[in-house]
């Protein structure tokens, strides 16, 4: 069996391809999980509140982290990679740090023109205020391992070069 990458953590805006890039990573890199932080704070069915809802909304954002980083020591445990989306900020990725301590955390920066070009394309489960709020969020200083620009760059190239930083680093 082939030496584990460290958990790869894909950060950014809305529309940036965090998930794209991710499942592209997870169906091409042997044995390899996909963990949308999304999805994991959507099992909460009653009363979910958003990570800009006040401090309720902060609590279940990081509850959120926790809850991703502990499914990924369990897959790494297991003989797993480990891929994961979330949209971050100073104190949730010092959190990832703490509970992933050799996670990779990559920032996918992009144009706030070419994220809504992006978004247009499929569904958005955000206000355009939200949207345009999480953007900016993401032009914030933040401590991450790489930051790579991808707005002019189609999915498959962007896979690829997430790919290459991610292998590239640990290898």
């Amino acid at each position: 069996m082939a030496p584990l990458l460290p958990p790869l953590l894909l950060t950014g805006g809305p529309a940036a391809g965090k998930t794209v890039t991710a499942r592209f990573l997870a169906e091409t890199t042997p044995r390899t999980a996909y963990l949308d932080v999304d999805d994991i704070r959507q099992l909460v069915k009653n009363g979910g509140a958003a990570p800009w809802d006040g401090t309720e909304g902060k609590a279940q954002h990081v509850l959120g982290v926790r809850n991703a980083a502990a499914l990924a020591r369990n897959f790494a445990g297991a003989g797993f990679n480990v891929t994961i989306t979330d949209v971050v900020d100073t104190f949730t990725l010092a959190e990832y740090r703490r509970l992933l301590p050799d996670v990779f955390v990559v920032r996918l920066a992009i144009s706030l023109e070419a994220a809504w070009l992006r978004a247009r394309t499929r569904d958005v489960h955000l206000t355009d205020a939200e949207f345009d709020m999480l953007h900016a969020q993401q032009l914030a200083a933040l401590e991450v391992d790489e930051e790579l620009d991808v707005t002019h760059l189609d999915q498959a190239r962007q896979a690829q070069s997430v790919g290459a930083l991610w292998t590239r680093r640990w290898r």
